[in-house]
């Protein structure tokens, strides 16, 4: 299962540069920095920010006084020369000069082959620079605007190219000041995206789409349509998916998604869309809610990307300190569907920079998650194989404690595991039944795989009453039966 970590590839380059003393692109990365960024347990690695940035859009973002004060908030000592703008303002698909271009990265992505590594890039359908070439050669990709609405709506619309153009936008936020919207029914807009779509291939394993549900007909006619006209009777994305793999079958796209539209992307052709519920359960609401989430089906679970936190999300150690963010991390990382891993969330940073930034601020490790990380990524990669079954704990009397718990399997031909999951910050107990009908007249013994616990049980209770748990609060099990 497809285990993905995100660097933040110019604020990772900067400190690497700073540690080796000599500027360090993606073509001369150390060995042994590879080694640190594909740890077991991950098989794929996301270098977020690649693409070349738009000076149009920094020169925008440095008048944006929400923007700065956001970059002061993050990085008190922040200076102009740390704000390089927004990965997610392309001006070209091509890979930064600065980080190396086409041939670092070229050199970066056989470097993580060697390691049995996947290389996933991003591309953001929705938006492109102010300075991009389409605003010229290729107008009809891009929602367009009037003089009067530049002047009735200045926020919402921007002159480049020697035209009006509509800012990028969701229907529920106010628009991107830096960028210009793409008109998601154009046919010409859906080739060109083909095109770079298939660029993106020649030079990675993956491609993650941005608010890739911004580009559904019905989203973007919901949004637009008081601009764009009917809809094509074919949806964007299994327009272009299907295109795009006819030259590399095997490219993996994951979409980000928001609004429960994660299903419908998946029936579209995205391999793993971002579980945004369940980050947002285990953050603020309890484990009935989140073994409600679990009970959905299986093959949909197996197309979700599980994350407690990316660049858009406030950090895991700010948000689940201690031990309730471990007993989070063991429950993305055993579940099934594909498992996003936040470059600093393993040393326990807490401070999110923006994605302008190509600083952070310096953070102390936190040497005991570390050592937890390291403990629990080639963990979960043993237990999840095989078939995954969500289990229903059971309590007696007035000891509603069970329902705190969190349980389910792994059943492989080679191995049995469960897991179990304190979603609170009480003691909790209950039973469990197991899945296994084979367990009547033998001697069982569970191995905790994190803590190296042992406990022997015998296989007729746990065939007629199922298995006793108690875990303090936030405490967890991985056991290997």
């Amino acid at each position: 299962m497809t285990v993905i970590h995100e660097i933040n590839t110019l604020v990772w380059l900067g400190e690497l540069s700073h540690r080796y003393g000599r500027p360090v692109t993606l073509g001369d990365v150390p060995g042994e920095v590879w080694d640190s960024v594909a740890p077991p347990g991950v098989d794929t690695v996301w270098l977020m920010g690649v693409w070349e940035r738009s000076p149009g859009g920094l020169e925008i973002a440095l008048r944006d006084e929400a923007l700065r004060v956001s970059f002061r908030e993050a990085l008190p000592d922040v200076t102009e020369a740390d704000i390089a703008g927004s990965p997610y303002c392309v001006r070209d698909y091509v890979v930064d000069a600065s980080l190396g271009g086409p041939d670092g990265l070229a050199a970066a992505r056989a470097q993580l082959a060697a390691r049995g590594m996947r290389l996933i890039l991003d591309h953001v359908p929705n938006h492109v620079a102010p300075d991009h070439v389409w605003l010229t050669s290729a107008p009809d990709c891009l929602v367009q605007g009037t003089a009067d609405d530049l002047v009735r709506a200045p926020a919402d619309f921007i002159e480049a190219g020697g035209r009006i153009h509509a800012r990028g936008r969701d229907p529920y936020f106010p628009p991107w000041p830096d960028v210009v919207q793409v008109n998601a029914f154009s046919d010409a807009l859906r080739e060109a995206t083909v095109a770079t779509l298939v660029s993106i291939g020649d030079q990675a394993d993956g491609v993650r789409c941005d608010m890739a549900m911004l580009l559904m007909n019905d989203v973007f006619g919901r949004t637009w349509a008081d601009r764009v006209g009917t809809a094509p009777a074919e949806d964007f994305w299994p327009y272009v998916i299907p295109r795009v793999r006819a030259r590399h079958p095997d490219l993996l796209f994951v979409a980000e998604a928001y609004w429960d539209l994660e299903g419908p992307l998946q029936r579209q052709g995205f391999d793993h869309c971002y579980d945004k519920r369940l980050h947002d359960r285990l953050l603020h609401e309890d484990a009935d809610s989140v073994r409600a989430h679990l009970s959905a089906d299986p093959s949909y679970q197996r197309g979700l990307v599980r994350f407690l936190e990316n660049h858009d999300e406030p950090r895991a150690a700010a948000t689940l300190p201690g031990d309730r963010g471990r007993a989070a991390a063991v429950a993305v990382a055993t579940l099934p569907g594909a498992t996003l891993w936040h470059e600093g969330q393993f040393e326990g940073r807490r401070v999110r920079p923006p994605v302008f930034l190509r600083r952070r601020p310096q953070e102390p490790v936190d040497e005991i998650l570390r050592d937890f990380y390291a403990r629990l990524l080639p963990t979960a990669a043993s237990v999840r194989r095989g078939d995954w079954q969500p289990l229903t704990p059971t309590g007696r009397g007035d000891n509603g404690t069970h329902r705190h718990l969190l349980a389910w399997t792994w059943t492989h031909t080679e191995a049995r595991h469960l897991v179990v999951v304190n979603d609170s910050d009480r003691p909790a107990q209950a039973r469990l039944p197991l899945p296994w009908d084979d367990l009547r007249g033998r001697a069982c013994r569970a191995t905790d795989l994190l803590t190296g616990a042992v406990y022997d049980r015998d296989g007729d209770e746990l065939t007629d009453s199922g298995l006793f748990v108690s875990l303090e609060g936030w405490g967890c099990h991985v056991l290997k039966w």
